[in-house]
């Protein structure tokens, strides 16, 4: 019997990455953060100083380089070919960076087949922004986080500051907000919930809470 897909949808600070994560380990399956991935292609971008405009510059690239995992344990580390660039893909102006990249259907193109090609026999959990409304639209489960904008600013407010980083809160949200408008803007795969997909806000809840949620459903068709 093929393993589920499971998609994971919403915008950012949702916690859609934590839940992603949590769930993927408590199912045994693969965790795809296809959001690191698309920040990957923004970072190399940068790096080769290949203008956003130049979508066959930029399929050329993509087709070169090698972006993939490495799992240790709890920690999941995105390589370029050898380079661990986990770290390079965080910083704050790869928010916008990647947001911008991923609106280009060349990378879009390029990018989708490389998630499908990794979900093809099933058995993961894929967590971006057109997860079940795209690149798999006949995922067995979909779900759609979300949470309201200060609440997504003041979880990403508490990141940046354990990681040291000097931020003002009030630009994280502008930020956010910024963020949620060019993602659900754009003609290729906006952000929006598919048709069927389970919605869930996060705002006031723990972790463990929305984990609960998504087990519900998911153990209720007899996965």
């Amino acid at each position: 019997m093929k393993q589920p897909v499971i998609t994971i949808d919403g915008p950012a600070g949702a916690g859609k990455s934590t839940v992603s994560r949590t769930l993927a380990k408590r199912l045994n399956l693969v965790y795809l953060d296809t959001g690191a991935m698309y920040r990957a292609v923004a970072l190399q971008a940068k790096r080769e100083n290949i203008p956003f405009s130049d979508g066959n510059a930029l399929y050329r690239m993509c087709e070169r380089i090698n972006i993939h995992f490495k799992v240790n344990g709890d920690n999941s580390t995105i390589y370029i070919d050898n380079e661990d660039v986990s770290v390079q893909i965080r910083m704050p102006e790869m928010d916008m960076l990647s947001s911008s990249v991923s609106a280009v259907p060349e990378v879009r193109k390029a990018m989708t087949a490389l998630q499908r090609k990794i979900g093809e026999k099933g058995g993961i959990v894929a967590e971006g922004r057109d997860m079940g409304t795209v690149v798999f639209p006949d995922a067995d489960f979909k779900f759609f986080v979300t949470a309201s904008p200060e609440v997504r600013a003041q979880r990403r407010y508490d990141e940046r500051k354990a990681r040291n980083e000097v931020i003002d809160i009030n630009k994280v949200e502008a930020d956010i907000r910024k963020r949620d408008e060019q993602d659900q803007s754009r003609k290729l795969a906006p952000l929006k919930p598919a048709d069927e997909a389970i919605l869930i806000d996060t705002s006031g809840m723990e972790i463990d809470r929305v984990i609960e949620i998504i087990l519900s459903h998911i153990k209720s068709a007899g996965i």
